[in-house]
């Protein structure tokens, strides 16, 4: 097991990092950087009083340890806690308003957990979330053909307190170093990503992706939310989620939490069924506003 750090100190210091005013982009240019370069901005999504509630009520949580390093906790399967503000962050407008327009489907919510990086923690490798097969780590979930994960961070981030790390267009490559699979302790055009708290990155889930080792004196906490739009399906069926045990799920949220093996898809199409479209503006250049 490598437990190395990703980056030393002094390396941090000279990470390549975006240069955009993310305040400024408009929905069509916050799909165009998803779609291209794999990853978006969303800032100051949450109030500092919403975000002061979150930290509060997740640090309550019982954290569990990484293999790699007892500085990366979390806790998985949060839809089955009693933690309802965290919970409600699942149907936020900004959010799902987004994700609808770039999916344009109903969203599914898939995962929801916590996690922290604690001084010491050494760097997430780079990895990417997409799984075509399954994994040991992920499960079938994550076979799914497209996703998307939504990282809202409770602290601020900064160049020393695990800050977002990315290979923009990584997603793209057709070679074999971009097999899913594969993980990096780090690359020569990793990106740095920091943001204020309160403000969350949405990632497609084949970009390569981590974060950097946490310097400061202070932890890096994230709540993490996953959705698929519903014809995205995984390739076997899955566990569904225990109704149950969804009681904590704030009624405006629970919408999201339908079916994990929802797969609205039609394995018959012939090649030319009857009524074909002539356009489809989910598809066009244009979609990605003047840009484009």
């Amino acid at each position: 097991m490598d437990s190395s750090f990703t980056n030393s100190l002094e390396s941090i210091e000279s990470a390549r990092r975006p240069d955009v005013d993310w305040h400024r982009l408009s929905t069509a240019e916050r799909i165009r950087w998803i779609e291209l370069e794999g990853y978006v901005v969303l800032p100051d999504l949450l109030p500092p009083d919403r975000v002061e509630t979150l930290r509060t009520e997740l640090d309550e949580m019982p954290t569990t340890a990484v293999d790699y390093s007892e500085h990366q906790r979390g806790v998985r399967d949060l839809q089955y806690s009693d933690c309802r503000n965290a919970l409600g962050v699942v149907a936020l407008p900004a959010v799902t308003d987004f994700l609808g327009k770039l999916f344009g489907d109903e969203l599914i919510c898939t995962s929801i957990a916590f996690a922290r990086s604690e001084p010491g923690h050494p760097g997430i490798a780079i990895h990417a979330d997409a799984q075509p097969y399954g994994s040991k780590i992920f499960g079938v979930t994550a076979s799914s053909p497209c996703l998307v994960r939504v990282l809202y961070y409770l602290d601020d981030l900064t160049p020393k307190r695990s800050p977002f790390k990315v290979i923009p267009r990584s997603h793209l490559s057709l070679h074999a170093d971009g097999i899913p699979y594969e993980r990096y302790l780090a690359h020569e055009d990793e990106e740095m990503v920091t943001c204020p708290a309160g403000s969350a990155v949405v990632i497609n889930q084949k970009v390569f992706h981590g974060n950097y080792p946490n310097y400061d004196d202070q932890p890096r906490r994230l709540l993490a939310i996953a959705y698929r739009p519903a014809w995205a399906g995984p390739i076997a069926e899955v566990e569904e989620y225990d109704e149950s045990r969804l009681s904590g799920v704030p009624e405006d949220a629970r919408r999201y939490f339908k079916s994990l093996n929802t797969r609205h898809i039609n394995f018959d199409v012939p090649n030319r069924p009857d009524d074909m479209g002539r356009g489809a503006a989910g598809i066009a250049p244009s979609r990605w506003g003047n840009g484009a």
